[in-house]
């Protein structure tokens, strides 16, 4: 059966959190964390992606970052991709790195921002990394260093974090410590992670039903927030599976959507396929991909075989047709 797709919402709040396979360990010294580091600020600057949180373990890594202008499901799969890559091929071992897929949390901003820094910023205290707050500020591998000043991130967005605490910088940074000291007695935090809001759902028509408790999508989608969040974010995903999945079992193909985004930009179906680099036809192409990946839910590698060109390709030219759809002010339910 298929994995659902993840929800991928535009400027959304998202806890990651990478596991190494059957927990083993996915960082043996400092120099594998500087090279997981450096993926991670190069792709994080270079996507616009804001991080606000992170922590480095042994064996697992916590993110807490705002959707950009690149999908996270790509962002991820280059960071550890390429991650495991080089960490193979250092230790002359085989075979997968991570555990399945990474669980990404989508949250609700308002109620849960600073208590997830505060959590995630806590981990290496709490696996006893170190041994006390003193010792956390200094951690090079988290965060929380960052926001105090002790280490430098430009990929780390510290001001939106210290904003919530003051508008000077030394205060700020002063209330922040006390915040987060004030969360160490506070435990593992479950329903920080999946824990507390969770409950098998048949969609989201059998959530309006619910009256409080706690919600979950099924399989590996969590979502994090009160009633009224979850539900919202529920409707717009079942939503977009459901025109998804209707569009295929329709006989929606590749062909035909490229006949519609041909007609769309005056060309000729024959014109989308052929490979050049005229400029209506590079605009047709990036159109044709954005739709076909991000709307219908193909493969970049599907698009990539019956286009002719590379995956990496397809997602540049995902990305361009983006906003190519906004300039023109195409929609494609109005195809």
């Amino acid at each position: 059966m298929p994995r659902r797709a993840r929800s991928d919402v535009p400027g959304a709040i998202h806890h990651l959190i990478i596991r190494g396979i059957e927990r083993k360990r996915i960082f043996r010294d400092h120099l594998d964390r500087d090279n997981f580091l450096e993926r991670l600020g190069n792709l994080f600057m270079e996507s616009k992606t804001p991080c606000y949180a992170w922590a480095l373990l042994s064996s697992y890594v916590h993110l807490l970052v705002r959707t950009g202008e690149v999908p996270l499901a790509s962002i991820m799969r280059r960071l550890l991709t390429g991650y495991a890559v080089t960490y193979n091929h250092r230790y002359q071992r085989h075979g997968q790195l991570f555990q399945n897929r990474y669980k990404s949390i989508l949250c609700q901003e308002d109620s849960y921002l600073l208590e997830l820094v505060r959590y995630i910023h806590l981990n290496p205290l709490r696996a006893k990394i170190v041994s006390d707050l003193s010792g956390l500020e200094r951690y090079e591998y988290s965060g929380h260093s960052a926001i105090l000043g002790f280490h430098k991130r430009p990929w780390q967005d510290i001001d939106y974090i210290l904003g919530y605490f003051g508008r000077k910088v030394g205060p700020a940074r002063k209330k922040y410590r006390n915040f987060v000291q004030e969360g160490i007695g506070r435990g593992r935090r479950p329903e920080l992670v999946g824990g507390g809001l969770i409950r098998s759902l048949g969609g989201w028509k059998a959530a309006m039903g619910l009256r409080g408790g706690s919600l979950r999508l099924k399989g590996d989608e969590r979502i994090l927030g009160d009633r009224d969040f979850v539900l919202q974010v529920l409707k717009a995903s079942e939503e977009e599976l459901e025109r998804k999945y209707r569009s295929k079992a329709e006989g929606y193909t590749l062909e035909k959507l490229a006949a519609q985004v041909a007609g769309v930009l005056g060309l000729e179906p024959k014109d989308l396929w052929s490979v050049g680099k005229y400029g209506k036809n590079v605009r047709a192409r990036s159109l044709f991909c954005y739709w076909a990946v991000r709307e219908f839910g193909w493969s970049a590698t599907e698009v990539a075989r019956r286009i002719g060109i590379t995956q990496p390709a397809v997602s540049i030219s995902v990305k361009r047709g983006e906003q190519i759809a906004k300039e023109m002010d195409l929609k494609i339910t109005e195809l």
